[in-house]
């Protein structure tokens, strides 16, 4: 997982080999089971996780206790409850593991420390928010511009690992469907 980590952030930056040994010495290996949480509401998101095997889903609850996803971190990606992390505020959303999953992580206080120390790393951190800031604002648009059969064909032009690999629930919440709308949009695919 170590070469995974490290291809990622080779194709975002450039970095010498002694900035890539600094930056690996603050990341941390673990292994978390389907379903874990580890961000839920109320606490302060103190890490930021990369995705090595397996699924993180972020999602909040309505106002009628209903999980609403905003988003799956497969393979390849970072993920973590970004505004948290961002304003050191208590979360309002929980980060899930969906399958048995391998994870790089780092201390919030690593990242920013990483920032003052790597000129580079700034550059890695500022692809991931405009990452995080055109995926949201594409599904805004596609809510108020799409209807449920268009934002499915679109998720599954763009990624059709949620389709493939999330229940439907999931996958209905993501979209924000039913899962009866969902199973009539599949059966006519």
């Amino acid at each position: 997982m170590h070469k995974q980590l490290s291809d990622y952030i080779r194709e975002k930056i450039t970095i010498s080999d002694p900035d890539m040994e600094t930056v690996f010495s603050f990341f941390k290996i673990m292994e978390v089971k389907k379903n874990e949480v580890l961000i839920s509401p109320g606490e302060t998101s103190q890490r930021i996780y990369f995705v090595g095997k397996g699924c993180l889903r972020i999602f909040f609850l309505t106002e009628g206790g209903t999980e609403a996803t905003r988003h799956f971190a497969f393979e390849n990606q970072f993920a973590t409850a970004l505004v948290s992390f961002i304003t050191n505020e208590t979360s309002k959303e929980f980060v899930q593991a969906i399958e048995d999953t391998e994870l790089y992580y780092i201390s919030q206080n690593d990242f920013y420390f990483l920032l003052k120390i790597i000129p580079q790393w700034e550059k890695l951190y500022r692809h991931y928010l405009e990452y995080a800031y055109v995926t949201n604002t594409n599904r805004l648009m596609s809510f108020i511009t799409l209807d449920a059969t268009e934002r499915y064909r679109q998720l599954l032009a763009q990624n059709p690992n949620v389709v493939m690999r999330m229940p439907n629930k999931m996958v209905a919440s993501y979209l924000n469907i039913s899962q009866e709308t969902l199973s009539r949009l599949k059966s006519k695919a």
